[in-house]
C-alpha cells in the first residue's frame, strides 16, 4: 500500500504538477487574459500554482514546498537569480524585479521570529515541568464531576494551546486522560466527549494569541507587510480570547449532547512534577510571566511583541536553561512553511514597495470593488475552511491570505467594505477559518492523535466538525465584523 502511495506520488503526481507549472510559466502573458500582466508577475501565479498543488497532494513536506518556493522565487524573480531571466528579447531589464535581501529576508519576518521564541517558551515549559504543575493546578477546581471535567480539559487544553504547539498539547493532554478513559464502562458515551475534547479544544485554543497557531501569524504579518496595518499580541488577544470562550462553551454543551456521560464521579489523577526544582525552574517561571506581561503590555510599553519574544531566547540561552539539545526540539518545519508563504506574500506587493506587482494587478483586472462584501467573505471563508481540512491550516494560510490581501485592496473601494471591519477583518477571518477546520482525523495533528485512541469513529468526528466549526464560521465572521472588530 505504501509503495503504491509512494509511486502514485512521484509517477503520477510530481510529472502532472511540473507539466501545469512549466506550461504556465511557457505560455504568452496574453493567455491569462489579465490586463497589464508582466513575465515576471506571470512566473509569480505559476509559483503560486505550484505551492498550491504541492501543498495539497503532498507530494513532499510542507515545509520542503516552502523552501523550493523560496529558492525558486530568487531564481525567477530576483535581481540576483538567473540573469537571462530578468531581461526581455531586446536585452531590456523586466519589470518588477525583486531585490534577493527582500526574498531572502522571509526566514527572518518578525513573525518567524515570534514563533521562535513561543517554541522556546514551549520547550522550556516542558523540560522543567511547569506544563505538568500548571495542568495539575488548572484541573483541579473542577472537580470529580463528569461534565466539569470535560469543561476542565476544554478549557486547559485551550489555554495551552495558546502558548504551545497544539500537537504538543494533545498528546500531553492525552497521557493525562488515557488512565481515565480507561475507566469508563462499556456504553459510556462520555468517554468519546472526553477523546474529542482534544482535538477541538486544541484547534480552538489557538485561534486566542498571535503564537498560538501559524495562520494567526501569516494574517498579521501580512497585514503589516500588506497594509502597514500592525496588530500587536495584546490587541489580537484582547478580541480573540473572548471568541475562544464562547466556542470552548459552546464546544461544552456540543459534546455532552452528542455524547452524555453515564458515569457519575470522574477522579483525574496527575502525577507531580518529578523534574528536580533548581534555580533555572524559577528562572523559567519569572521569564515565562514577564515575557507575557510584555506581550499585554505592548502598546505602554511600545516594545514590538516579536522583539518580547526574543527576550526569553536570550536569558535562557546566556544561562545555560536552553542548550543545544533543546535547539533541536524547536519544529523548524513550522517556521520554513510560514517563511515560504511569507515569501509569495512579497511577490504580490507593490513595485514600490519591492514585489512584482502582481496584487495590483489582479486588483485592476478584478472588479472586485463591485461584488457584495458579504459574498467575497463567504466564498473565501468557505475555501479556507474546506481547504485546511485536506492540508495543514499552516499551508493554507500561506497560499490564500496574500490573495486575500489583494482581493481586499480591490474592494476597499466599496464604501460597505469598511462598514464590515475592512482588510484586518477580512484576513483575520479567514486565519480563523484555517483553525476551525477539523472534519477529519487527517485535518490536524490533535484530531489524528486523538483518532489513535479507537474511541472515535470517522462519523464522530465530522458530526461535531460539522456543528461545532459551522458556528464557528459564522459566529466568526459577526465577530471580527460586527460584534467586536479590530480597529482600522
Amino acid at each position: 500500500m505504501g509503495t503504491k502511495k509512494f509511486s502514485v506520488k512521484y509517477c503520477v503526481l510530481l510529472p502532472l504538477v511540473l507539466l501545469i507549472t512549466i506550461f504556465l510559466l511557457a505560455v504568452p502573458t496574453s493567455f491569462f487574459g489579465i490586463e497589464g500582466l508582466t513575465v515576471l508577475q506571470q512566473r509569480t501565479i505559476a509559483l503560486f500554482v505550484f505551492a498550491a498543488l504541492m501543498w495539497i497532494f503532498e507530494i513532499i513536506p510542507s515545509w520542503t514546498t516552502s523552501v523550493m518556493v523560496i529558492v525558486l522565487a530568487l531564481l525567477m524573480l530576483s535581481n540576483k537569480g538567473l540573469g537571462f531571466l530578468m531581461v526581455d528579447a531586446s536585452g531590456a531589464k523586466l519589470e518588477g524585479i525583486m531585490n534577493y535581501t527582500k526574498i531572502m529576508s522571509a526566514f527572518a519576518d518578525p513573525v518567524v521570529m515570534l514563533f521562535l521564541g513561543g517554541f522556546a517558551l514551549a520547550i522550556m515549559a516542558q523540560k522543567y515541568g511547569l506544563d505538568v504543575t500548571l495542568a495539575k493546578a488548572l484541573l483541579k477546581p473542577f472537580g470529580t464531576n463528569p461534565k466539569m471535567v470535560l469543561l476542565g480539559f476544554l478549557t486547559v487544553i485551550a489555554v495551552f494551546s495558546m502558548f504551545m504547539s497544539n500537537t504538543a498539547t494533545a498528546a500531553m493532554m492525552l497521557a493525562f486522560l488515557a488512565p481515565v478513559l480507561a475507566t469508563f464502562p462499556d456504553g459510556d458515551k462520555g468517554k468519546i466527549a472526553l477523546a474529542l475534547s482534544i482535538p477541538v479544544s486544541a484547534n480552538i485554543g489557538g485561534i486566542g494569541t498571535t503564537i498560538g497557531t501559524p495562520p494567526n501569524g501569516t494574517a498579521v504579518s501580512n497585514l503589516e507587510t500588506y497594509f502597514g496595518a500592525s496588530i500587536s499580541f495584546g490587541e489580537w488577544a484582547i478580541h480573540m480570547v473572548p471568541f475562544v470562550i464562547v466556542m470552548i462553551l459552546v464546544a461544552w454543551v456540543v459534546l455532552q449532547f452528542m455524547f452524555p456521560f453515564s458515569t457519575k464521579k470522574l477522579e483525574v489523577k496527575i502525577p507531580d512534577n518529578d523534574k528536580p526544582t533548581t534555580w533555572r525552574t524559577y528562572l523559567v517561571w519569572a521569564t515565562f510571566a514577564i515575557t507575557i506581561l510584555l506581550w499585554a503590555t505592548e502598546s505602554i510599553t511600545g516594545i514590538s511583541s516579536n522583539i518580547v519574544a526574543l527576550i526569553p531566547l536570550a536569558v535562557f540561552v546566556c544561562t545555560g536553561t536552553f542548550d543545544k539539545e533543546d535547539i533541536k526540539q524547536i519544529d523548524w518545519s513550522v517556521l520554513w512553511l510560514v517563511a515560504g508563504g511569507f515569501a509569495l506574500g512579497y511577490a504580490m506587493l507593490d513595485i514600490s514597495k519591492g514585489g512584482t506587482g502582481l496584487g495590483a494587478t489582479l486588483v485592476n483586472a478584478i472588479p472586485f470593488g463591485e461584488m457584495p462584501v458579504v459574498l467575497v467573505f463567504i466564498v473565501a471563508g468557505l475555501v479556507c475552511y474546506l481547504l485546511s481540512n485536506f492540508i495543514s491550516n499552516s499551508a493554507t494560510a500561506a497560499l490564500l491570505i496574500p490573495i486575500l490581501c489583494a482581493v481586499s485592496s480591490g474592494l476597499s473601494a466599496n464604501p460597505a467594505f469598511a462598514s464590515y471591519g475592512g482588510e484586518k477583518a477580512m484576513v483575520c477571518f479567514v486565519a480563523v477559518c484555517a483553525s476551525l477546520a477539523m472534519l477529519m482525523p487527517i485535518s490536524t495533528p490533535p484530531n489524528a492523535i486523538a483518532f489513535s485512541t479507537g474511541l472515535i469513529k470517522t462519523k464522530d468526528m465530522l458530526k461535531v466538525g460539522i456543528i461545532i466549526g459551522g458556528f464557528g464560521l459564522v459566529f466568526a465572521f459577526f465577530w471580527l465584523t460586527k460584534i467586536f472588530p479590530f480597529a482600522a
